[in-house]
């Protein structure tokens, strides 16, 4: 892949910021999503919530400007906007199980076309834990992932997981680099695909079986 990873995850992310309507609650997790919040079209307002107990997150900040006592979830720089607040655990994770989160952007290792998600655990590699990826997935009314489509050539988006799962039936949308495709009773749908890719490309790349119809539009970036 000739384009810099690092270029194609904020392409993903600016893409994502799209989807969130005025005044959702947003949780991002951790890695790649986390840049989705650089990216909030500008008469959007939405506010971030962080399961270590942050609402009204803002972006990553200026370097020189970070504060050692604001991080997000992954231990990584944030910013908090001036109607922000900090909270315990319990009040974070009632927020998240009592259903108060709109939408949630996830990573995943391998997301299905039925909507399962695998994104905590390959067996036989340390992990810290499961972290709250599952009570999100579950608690949010809507669920995108954020992933590269494949991983050195191999395909994430599957027909099956092949990993331990983290939810079962609850992803809404998958974004990555590029398509963006929607979860249906009747399978995936592409929706969208990159303006430097092609439909047969992103079919070789899949395993899935994908649903293609005449409404699907060409991503342009602006």
């Amino acid at each position: 892949m000739s384009t810099n990873t690092s270029v194609l995850k904020n392409r993903i992310a600016k893409r994502i910021a799209k989807e969130f309507r005025d005044r959702d609650v947003v949780n991002l997790g951790i890695g790649l999503p986390t840049k989705v919040a650089n990216y909030i079209p500008e008469g959007i307002e939405v506010f971030f919530q962080s399961e270590n107990g942050m609402i009204c997150m803002g972006g990553s900040p200026k370097e020189g400007y970070e504060t050692f006592d604001i991080v997000d979830a992954g231990a990584q720089y944030s910013s908090i906007l001036p109607n922000g607040a900090f909270f315990d655990s319990s009040m974070s994770f009632g927020m998240i199980r009592g259903g108060h989160i709109d939408v949630c952007v996830l990573g995943a290792l391998q997301v299905d076309e039925k909507g399962n998600l695998a994104n905590w655990i390959i067996p036989g590699k340390m992990v810290p834990g499961m972290g709250g990826a599952m009570d999100l997935v579950t608690g949010a009314k809507r669920v995108i992932i954020s992933t590269l489509h494949t991983n050195k050539g191999k395909a994430k988006i599957l027909k099956d997981c092949k990993l331990p799962l983290t939810a079962v039936g609850k992803v809404d949308m998958i974004v990555t680099e590029l398509a963006v495709m929607k979860v249906t009773s009747q399978g995936l749908k592409l929706l969208e695909y990159h303006e430097s890719t092609s439909v047969d490309r992103i079919k070789e790349l899949t395993d899935a079986k994908l649903i293609i119809e005449d409404d699907v539009i060409v991503w342009r970036e602006d």
